[in-house]
């Protein structure tokens, strides 16, 4: 057996000659593992529906030793990413790693003193359960089926805390996480007994990051102080804060890397201590 030395770990997160695509790739928690995994000698391709989005990234991404590209696509609409999938790889190879970044909530999915669980629109419900659901396993047939070809690759989905713990306010998103952490299972077990052990799907689980999403419901818009569910939130998380979107990148490293070759089918918390806490 080889000694392990710090070449061996360098090596491990070396990611040259690497092609990565990140779905939701100009969102905030996307966006940064764009910009480590550039920096670390990735090709990385931002898929977003919004391509606009990733103007703020640019000067970051040509700061590394890897390359970049944005590309159009829709997660809901697999004609779109089949499009993107072949402009990725006329520029770098084919896609050897996918993270499933995008999705989201909706304010029109979410209860209030005003709003009763009753009373939600079907419309919203459903576009909050396929954008994340939907919209993590149509990315994996497109981009996982070249994976299955060559018999290798690297899934990573964004789970979440929801997933373990449903909150308030929240069905649909809460639902949505918990099929993503089963989804994840599911293709690891799949993609390895199917196809090849060389195919690894794993997920992380994300705490509570202050984000443009959620902050209406965790931030005071004129105050600024944290709202009864804010504060609740950091009450409940040991480590007394919110996630910054660089506590995730470690973590995310670890799992695309040959550091975690004997990983698949975990969904790993990034909760700042959330999860473990019993509130006593």
């Amino acid at each position: 057996m080889e000694l392990m030395n710090l070449d061996t770990v360098e090596k491990w997160y070396d990611m040259a000659g690497r092609t990565v695509l990140i779905t939701g790739g100009a969102g905030i928690l996307g966006g940064e593992m764009a910009c480590m995994l550039v920096g670390c000698g990735a090709n990385v391709a931002i898929l977003d529906r919004d391509p606009a989005l990733a103007d703020r990234l640019l000067d970051r991404l040509g700061c590394g030793p890897g390359c970049s590209i944005v590309v159009f696509g829709d997660v809901l609409k697999p004609e779109t990413m089949e499009e993107a999938e072949a402009l990725v790889r006329a520029e770098f190879g084919p896609v050897d790693t996918l993270i499933n970044a995008a999705g989201g909530n909706s304010p029109q999915a979410t209860t209030t003193d005003e709003v009763a669980f009753f009373d939600l629109p079907q419309d919203a419900l459903r576009w909050v359960f396929d954008l994340n659901l939907l919209g993590t396993m149509l990315p994996s047939q497109v981009f996982g089926r070249g994976m299955a070809e060559r018999g290798e690759g690297v899934i990573l989905n964004v789970s979440s805390m929801n997933a373990y713990r449903p909150l308030t306010r929240i069905p649909a998103y809460s639902a949505a996480k918990a099929g993503v952490t089963n989804f994840t299972q599911w293709l690891a077990v799949h993609m390895a007994q199917e196809y090849s052990p060389r195919i690894r799907v794993n997920a992380i689980a994300p705490g509570f990051f202050l984000t443009e999403q959620n902050r209406y419901l965790l931030q005071d818009e004129e105050s600024g102080e944290f709202t009864r569910r804010g504060q609740t939130i950091i009450d409940h998380t040991p480590m007394g804060r919110f996630g910054d979107p660089q506590d995730i990148l470690g973590t995310v490293l670890w799992l695309l890397s040959p550091a975690s070759a004997f990983v698949t089918g975990t969904v790993v918390p990034v909760d700042g201590g959330f999860n473990a806490y019993a509130g006593v």
